[in-house]
């Protein structure tokens, strides 16, 4: 089995690692193509010669390709594979085993903030609020907590699985939605309490800053669900993200201005962000989303190790207002890169993989 480091690096080259992505993969699957795009952009703008490496089950082919490419870092995209969030940390773990410096949160970091359900139990240890919930096989057979309730899928991200239907203030109908996301979709999927009230998207930025703070926490968005009819769930679902044209897409907007006039909300919301990134050792840049209910207290929702960088997701949006341009804020995540592991055979890593490789 080869070594990672029998070979010298090439300074100035970056791979690219993402999910593969099949020919009839669903919207929110084929935006990483965006962004690998962007991203590819960024970095030779910053004059670093990019190498694509898109990466299957199929773990020993990434191998080759990222030992050949002979990369300085490896510029970590990886949301999912085979469509499955749930193996998103395995791009991570075989970098770590080829001893490859990369961008952004480690596999531990990873793993704990990828599950939604290992990352509320992490949270509410540590005293950061977020929503009661409740997962199947736990005990109970419904959720023993007060409504209205939200079904969410554990592991995947995008707003999978999440539209009107998600949310209800009957616990039996949100058990019935639950077994119907599993059957239709697969996966992993639990209840938890609707905070009714404002949802913010608050993203975090590594790297130097001229205040010297790390990690920078961007302009602060709030989510605004306008002229929703009454009765209508004020939730960023699927449809709001991925079908353009429709009106959950025109009336679900990004405001920025909400925080001159909340000063001890916006300092509140920078305080937990910055709170809930320590506790996970989050690393380049992340996105905690958070709901405020009625009587202004808010619950961390999730964190997301690697949220999207399009030219046209909220995270560039953010960094937009603050001056930074995209390959401002690709050279950022680069700056703040840690330096590699000492380098181990990955026999051990591909073995443990290969009864999941396509054979």
């Amino acid at each position: 089995m080869e070594k990672s480091r029998t070979r010298r690096t090439n300074p100035k080259r970056v791979a690219i690692l993402y999910g593969a992505v099949g020919a009839d993969a669903g919207p929110d699957e084929q935006d990483v193509l965006v962004e690998v795009d962007g991203v590819q952009r960024a970095l030779a703008a910053l004059g670093y010669q990019p190498v694509l490496v898109p990466l299957t089950l199929d773990l020993e082919a990434a191998r080759r390709r990222l030992l050949h490419a002979r990369p300085a870092l490896v510029f970590n995209l990886v949301e999912s594979l085979d469509g499955n969030g749930a193996l998103i940390h395995l791009a991570t773990a075989l970098l770590d085993a080829l001893g490859l410096t990369y961008t952004g949160a480690r596999t531990e970091a990873m793993f704990l903030s990828s599950s939604k359900l290992v990352a509320k139990r992490t949270m509410r240890a540590a005293g950061i609020a977020t929503a009661p919930w409740w997962e199947p096989d736990g005990g109970s057979e419904l959720p023993d907590f007060a409504g209205p309730y939200i079904v969410k899928s554990v592991w995947e991200h995008a707003s999978i699985g999440i539209d009107d239907a998600s949310v209800t203030s009957d616990r039996r109908v949100a058990a019935s939605v639950l077994r119907k996301r599993r059957r239709a979709l697969g996966g992993q999927w639990f209840i938890e309490r609707y905070i009714e009230g404002r949802e913010f998207n608050i993203g975090l930025l590594d790297g130097p800053t001229a205040g010297g703070i790390v990690p920078q926490v961007l302009p602060i968005a709030e989510m605004c669900f306008v002229d929703f009819p009454p009765g209508k769930p004020h939730i960023v679902g699927y449809t709001a993200k991925w079908h353009d044209g429709s009106f959950e897409e025109q009336n679900t907007q990004r405001d920025f201005g909400w925080s001159d006039a909340e000063p001890d909300l916006l300092a509140r919301l920078e305080q937990i962000a910055r709170g809930t990134w320590r506790l996970f050792r989050m690393s380049g840049y992340a996105r905690v989303d958070v709901r405020v209910d009625e009587t202004g207290e808010p619950f961390v929702l999730e964190i997301n190790a690697n949220p999207c960088l399009s030219p046209d997701a909220g995270f560039m949006a953010a960094a937009e207002r603050v001056g930074l341009r995209p390959d401002d804020v690709i050279g950022r995540i680069l700056a703040a890169t840690k330096p590699a592991a000492p380098a181990r055979r990955v026999a051990s890593t591909i073995e443990a993989t290969s009864a999941i490789r396509p054979h």
